[in-house]
Order: C-alpha cells, then structure tokens, then sequence
C-alpha cells in the first residue's frame, strides 16, 4: 500500500497519509460502521425480553420503526451537515450522539421512554452508516475507492452474523440493558481512534446555510409514509386514515422536490437527477436492497414454519448467506481496483441476484438443508456485490461538491428500499395464507410454503427489474488519481 498524498489530491487535506495510518482509520471507520449496524440485528433477539420487563406488547414494533426513520433521515441530512462542518467533527457527534442515546436506552423505564430514545439512537446510526463511505471517497482516488467501499460494506454482513448471536448471549446472561450499554466502550475506542488518526479535511462548504423547509418537508414525508407502511396489515386501522397518510406522503415529496430546486444549498439536489448513473444507482440499491430483505426475513420463517425446525437452527442456516454477502463485497471492491470498471460487475451481481431469488423460489416441503444453504448464500453473494459497485459508480460521476450528498442518497435509497419492501411482502402472504400472519397459528405447512413462494416470485420480479436497469448504467475507466 502506497502513501494517500492528500497535496495533490484531497484539496487542502494536508500531507500524506502513511500505510499504518491508513489502515488504523479504516479500523476506526469500520468500528464506527459496525456500532450501528449491529444495533438492529441484536435488538431483534432482545425484544422479547424488552417486552417482558417493560410490557408494551402493543408497541412491540416501535423501537425499529423509530430507528430506521430517523436514521434514514439522518443519512441523507449527513452529507449536507458534513459539507458545512467537516466530516471528522459529524461523525464524531454521530458516535456521541448514539452512545449517549444508548445509555438512555439503557436507563428506559417503559416503552415509550425506549421508543423516545431509540429514534435519538436512530440519528447517531445514521450519521454512522454514511459517513465512512464518504470519508473513503474523499481520501482515495476512484480507481482504489472499490477496495475500499468493498471493506466497509462487508460491516453490514458481519453486523447480521454477530448481531443475533451477541443479543442472544447479553441478554441471556447479562440482561437486555447491556445490549445498549456494550455500545459505550466501543464507542468510545471509535472516538478516541477518529481523534488521534482523522486527517484534516477543509469543508466543502464555507457558507453554513442550513435548507430548513427542505429538512421539514422531508421529515414530514418520511414519517407519513413510515407510519403508513407500519400500520398497513393492521386491520384495527382504519383504510381511510393508511390513504391520507399516503396521500400526505405524496404531496410532501412534491414539496420537497419543489422546494430543494429553489433552495441554495439543499440536503438533496435535484440536478443530481438529471445525472443517469445516480438514477440508475439509486434504483439498484433500492431494488436490491427490497430482495436482500426478503431473503433475511423469510428464509428464516420458511425454516421455522414449513421445514419445523428450531429458531436456533434457522439462525444457523442464514449465517452462510451473510457470510457470502460480507465476502464478495470485499471480493466486488477488489475487482473494481483491479478492472477500474464497474458496468459488468454490476451485471454480473443482479444476475446472481436473480438465479438466488429463482432458486429460492423452488424451495418446498421436501428441500433438504443443503439447498436452503446453498440458494441462500448465492442470494448473499449477489447482494453484496452492489455495495461498492454503485458507491464507486455515484461517487465517480458526481462532482467532488456533491460527493458526500450523492454518497448519502446511496444510503438513504437503501433504507427506503427496505421499508417500503417489506410491508409489502407482509401484505402478499396475509393475502395467500388470508388471515393475519402475526395472529394466526398452526398454519399448514404447504399454505405457509405457498406464502413464502409468492414473496419470493415477487422478489424475483424485482431482481429482474434490477438486472434491466444495470444494463443502462453508463461505464467509464476509473481514474487511478485523485480529481484535481
């Protein structure tokens, strides 16, 4: 590994960047990564022993809802902040902020007071989740951001491997409270390690002009429609109130889109549309994030409910899926350095992609655990794929202004993809099973095989539509040098 000379290439960075020292921020940025990623797939094993000592079944799914919200908003609001104030002093209020919030969550004495926290939480996690993507296009040129990239994303595999099997064992052990006290050391070695080896990087933006109706239109977009898809297989809600949130949704995203043309410096900037790599990106992470999560949320099901085998063992026989994801993003980024192209790897992942979802698809009564093992893991290796593939590719077609935005909304469609797949399958098979899956018991297992093979028809279809849109993605030679 080379020195990173930040002279030449980093504007104003400051001197070069030694090969330990590279290697100790990327520690330090993965660390940071790796503290909220975690938190969702560890609090999942938690919960049920939330619920028991706070009760409040009835908000049982208000601690995620909360958090993916506002760490969807806060990815896309990073990049902008961390223009105007520096990416070293954001991402260090972001592992406060999170640190801080889960000591609170720590400290909760109900449910509302974790759900209050939990969104608190959210923000920091989503300053982490998007800043050391960013930081990485800022100190390495596009040839070598890939290897890079690839690194970073292997974080959200790991976080899915570790994060079930570490809430598991706190909480059987130490109690639900030290799934959010265990933050506090680790953030506080992330800080320490941000503070001694994070080069100085000037602002992009001198003029701090903060896009206030941007930032209300948006909030109040994503909450509409958080809230919407949150209640939507309720049937104790009324349809009326779902369509107004909808409709309230639709006509805060037209402001938003109206208000951040006129707006000076705004969180996301509508020229960014105009680019067809961003556009194209932007709908491959959404897609492939949808078909990511609806291989995570019911292969494990399909175990439990069709195969009848222990939640253990599911959680076991997921663990290869997102091992291959973690590896073939590292492997993706490599390819990227090495070729400086992205569009056939691109191809390549979605058409992974869609041979996992197919061969998933097939899977029924009599499918032996070998070929649960084996579909889910090529599922894995496609999806991890398109982490670095479509950060180099956005990052390498905007201009370094927009770099932190253009990074951000990589993240931010991410999220959304996720959210707004995921009632979706719910819908799907209440509508096969017809009734409620989160009621209902002792489903038949050929009806629950039948459910879960509609969702994974569906996720198929998406998968296709991702492979289509990879095929117009603009191509270019990655520049071995940083941009001037």
């Amino acid at each position: 590994m080379t020195d990173i000379d930040f002279k030449n290439g980093n504007h104003g960075a400051g001197g070069k960047l030694a090969p330990v020292e590279v290697k100790v921020l990327m520690a330090a940025l993965m660390v940071s990564l790796l503290v909220g990623a975690l938190d969702n797939s560890i609090m999942s094993t938690a919960m049920p022993q939330v619920i028991s000592s706070l009760g409040g079944m009835a908000y049982y799914v208000w601690p995620f809802t909360i958090y993916m919200l506002a760490s969807t908003i806060a990815i896309i609001l990073s990049g902008k902040l961390s223009d105007m104030y520096g990416r070293k002093r954001i991402l260090v209020i972001g592992i406060a902020l999170f640190v801080a919030a889960s000591i609170l969550c720590g400290f909760a004495g109900d449910m509302l007071q974790l759900t209050f926290f939990r969104g608190i939480q959210g923000m920091g996690g989503g300053i982490l989740m998007t800043i050391p993507f960013i930081v990485v296009a800022e100190i390495f040129p596009p040839r070598q951001r890939g290897k890079y990239a690839g690194i970073l994303s292997s974080v959200f595999g790991l976080a899915n491997v570790l994060g079930p099997v570490l809430g598991g064992f706190i909480t059987g052990f130490v109690g639900w409270r030290w799934v959010f006290f265990i933050n506090i050391p680790v953030g506080l070695a992330a800080i320490y390690l941000l503070l001694s080896y994070f080069p100085h990087m000037e602002e992009v933006l001198k003029e701090r002009i903060i896009d206030y109706r941007g930032i209300i239109t948006l909030i109040a977009s994503l909450s509409s429609m958080f809230l919407a898809l949150t209640f939507i297989e309720n049937p104790n809600i009324p349809r009326s109130l779902l369509i107004a949130l909808f409709i309230f949704a639709g006509i805060m995203v037209a402001a938003f889109l109206y208000l951040e043309k006129r707006a000076r410096e705004p969180i996301l900037p509508t020229h960014l549309f105009k680019k067809s790599v961003f556009n194209v990106s932007a709908l491959a992470m959404f897609l492939s994030s949808a078909v990511m999560f609806c291989g995570i949320i019911y292969l494990p099901l399909f175990i439990q409910k069709v195969q009848k085998l222990s939640p253990e063992y599911s959680g076991l026989l997921i663990i290869p899926m997102l091992l291959s994801l973690t590896f073939s993003a590292i492997i993706a980024g490599q390819i990227i350095s090495r070729t400086g192209t992205y569009k056939k790897l691109a191809i390549m992942a979605f058409i992974i992609i869609t041979a996992g979802m197919f061969l998933l698809s097939t899977l029924g009564t009599g499918s032996t655990i070998w070929e649960l093992v084996i579909y889910a893991a090529v599922l894995g290796a496609g999806t991890g794929m398109t982490y670095p593939i479509f950060n180099v590719a956005v990052q390498n077609a905007v201009s370094r202004r927009d770099i932190a935005v253009g990074t951000a909304s990589m993240q931010f469609f991410r999220n959304i993809g996720a959210t707004v797949a995921l009632p979706i399958f719910g819908v799907i098979v209440n509508l096969t099973i017809n009734m409620d899956i989160n009621t209902a018991s002792n489903i038949p297992p050929d009806l629950m095989n039948l459910a879960i093979h509609n969702v994974y028809l569906f996720g198929l279809i998406i998968s296709i539509m991702g492979l289509v849109s990879c095929f117009f993605l603009k191509d270019v030679v990655l520049s071995s040098k940083m941009e001037g």
